[in-house]
């Protein structure tokens, strides 16, 4: 595989790419750069948790209150 992919166009564009994405020295003093897009990301992962969490406990407290309104109306014409 790895024959046919250096004598094809493709491994060479392929080989190119990796070379394109070898650290640069120039870029090397935004390097905080990554740190502040690795908590920035961090902070959006959490966020999205609370929010389906509270989406969650949000279905789960209706189908509770759904669940004893049927319940309480089911024994309400069960006593009359």
């Amino acid at each position: 595989m790895a024959f046919f992919l250096s004598r094809t166009n493709i491994g060479s564009r392929l080989h190119s790419h990796f070379q394109l994405l070898a650290e640069d020295p120039s870029l090397r003093k935004y390097k905080s750069h990554k740190k502040t897009v690795r908590r920035l990301k961090r902070v959006g992962d959490v966020l999205t948790i609370v929010v389906v969490a509270g989406c969650c406990y949000e279905i789960y407290v209706k189908t509770l209150l759904r669940e004893e309104a049927w319940k309480a109306k089911a024994a309400g014409e069960g006593a009359s």
